[in-house]
């Protein structure tokens, strides 16, 4: 058996969001040949006889869009009979948060196109990638309830309205200024930089930090965001 043989019957496809523009983002690669030629997904592939799964989800997200070195959470399996035309697949779904800004798409391997785009002016997706994005941001809406989320999405230094912008685009609706605020500060969960926004034609905003020790006490231990 080669070593590089592919398992043809369990692939990996990797749900990526960011965030920039105050809009959530999801990263969709288009199939350069095959069944799907022509088409977006999500960036996924067939796994190696010699691999395991984490391996394989690292490895197929730097071929196809040339991002490395985030962290990859494992999902959920989706096994539809009739998912994928031709055979039986299996797919095991990898979720992760990223800042757009701090990585350089380079679409590869079987990947003609990679680009973001808003999670809610996605393209038609194929196969069954659109129930697998739905589950991912029904996880992300759950996951945003019971610890914090920023520290991978936004700048380092960033705005009260930048974070609020994040939780209504994650939620998909509008929360209370007054309300967030004020639960967000109570948490101890940001820091002050000292600086204020540049450039801007209104009053500037003061800018803010995670601190990260908090950030990483709060993730671990979990918490209810009821907002």
């Amino acid at each position: 058996m080669s070593k590089n043989k592919l398992v043809k019957s369990v692939t990996i496809d990797c749900v990526i969001f960011g965030f920039y523009e105050r809009r959530l983002q999801l990263l969709l690669v288009k199939h350069a040949d095959g069944i799907g030629q022509g088409r977006w997904g999500l960036p996924g592939g067939w796994i190696l006889q010699d691999e395991d799964l984490d391996q394989a989800a690292y490895r197929i997200l730097s071929d196809l869009t040339g991002i490395e070195n985030i962290y990859l959470e494992q999902l959920r399996a989706f096994g539809g009979v009739d998912r994928f035309p031709v055979s039986r697949v299996i797919t095991i779904a990898y979720f992760a948060l990223v800042n757009p800004s701090e990585y350089q798409l380079i679409p590869g391997f079987t990947a003609s196109e990679v680009e973001w785009f808003p999670v809610d002016e996605r393209p038609e997706l194929l196969y069954d990638h659109q129930e697998i994005v739905l589950n991912a941001l029904d996880f992300l809406k759950d996951k945003v309830r019971r610890e914090p989320i920023g520290f991978n999405l936004l700048p380092e230094e960033f705005t009260l309205l930048d974070l609020q912008h994040l939780y209504e685009e994650v939620l998909q609706h509008e929360l209370d200024k007054s309300n967030f605020r004020r639960k967000i500060k109570k948490m101890g969960l940001l820091r002050k930089s000292g600086k204020k926004q540049t450039d801007v034609p209104h009053r500037a905003a003061n800018l803010y930090a995670f601190d990260e020790t908090m950030y990483r006490r709060l993730v671990e231990k979990g918490f209810n965001f009821e907002i």
